[in-house]
C-alpha cells in the first residue's frame, strides 16, 4: 500500500458490537482520500457511516452495492458498528486499489467480469487456495446472474474477497495447531458467519 500504514482497530474484548475507536488519517495520506473522507463527513464527527460511506467511494469512482459496502465496514473496523474513522477508511481505499489492480490483471480481454479459473488464479494470488466445490459455491453465489454467466463482475470480486478473506481470518483465530481443523462454539459460528450472511 503506497502511502499509509494501516492497522485495524479491534473492538475492545472482541465484542463485535464494541464502540469504535477513534483514529487519524495516518501520515501521508493522499489528500484525495482525506477530502473523499472529509466531503462524506458532512457533521465533523470524524465518523461516516455506511450510507455516508457509500455516498463517498460512489464519488470516488467506485460504485458498491450497500451490502458490499457494509461488509467493508465489518473487515476493516472488526465490528458490526455502521461507522468508519479516517485511519479505516484510508486503510479501506488503498485496498481496493490493490483488489482494482488484481481483478484487472485477471481480467485480460477487458471484459469486466473474471471467469472461475481467473477467479481461482486471483483468490490463490491472494494466499487463499479453494477446493472446485467451493469455488463453484463461490461463483454460484457471487455471479450476478445466479452463476448462469460463471463469471464475477468487480463489486461481487470485492463482496467474494471479502468473505473468503474475513471467514479464512476466523477460522485460522481457531485453528491455533495449524492443522486445518477448529472447534466452534455455537454462538462463535454464528457471530462468524452471519456478518457475512446478512451484512
Amino acid at each position: 500500500m503506497e502511502g499509509a500504514h494501516c492497522h485495524h482497530v479491534h473492538a475492545p474484548f472482541g465484542s463485535p458490537f464494541a464502540g469504535l475507536i477513534p483514529s487519524t488519517f495516518p501520515p501521508g495520506t493522499d489528500p484525495n482520500v482525506v477530502a473523499c473522507f472529509q466531503l462524506a463527513d458532512v457533521d465533523g464527527s470524524g465518523f461516516i457511516d455506511d450510507v455516508e460511506l457509500h455516498k463517498a467511494l460512489s464519488s470516488c469512482d467506485q460504485t458498491f452495492s450497500a451490502r458490499t459496502v457494509r461488509l467493508l465496514m465489518h473487515h476493516f473496523t472488526n465490528s458490526n458498528v455502521r461507522k468508519i474513522g479516517p485511519r479505516e477508511f484510508s486503510c479501506m481505499f488503498y485496498s481496493l486499489q490493490e483488489w482494482r489492480a488484481k481483478f484487472e490483471s485477471f481480467d485480460q480481454d477487458r471484459s469486466g467480469k473474471i471467469d472461475a479459473f481467473e477467479l481461482r488464479e486471483a483468490l490463490r494470488s491472494l494466499g487463499y487456495r479453494i477446493s472446485p466445490v467451493v469455488m463453484d459455491l463461490l461463483i454460484s453465489r457471487f455471479d450476478k446472474y445466479g452463476g448462469t454467466s460463471r463469471a464475477i463482475e468487480y463489486d461481487n470480486f470485492i463482496e467474494c474477497c471479502l468473505t473468503v478473506k474475513g471467514l479464512t481470518e476466523k477460522f485460522k483465530e481457531k485453528d491455533t495447531a495449524l492443522c486445518g481443523s477448529a472447534t466452534f462454539t455455537y454462538e462463535a459460528f454464528m457471530l462468524t458467519v452471519l456478518p457475512f450472511l446478512i451484512a
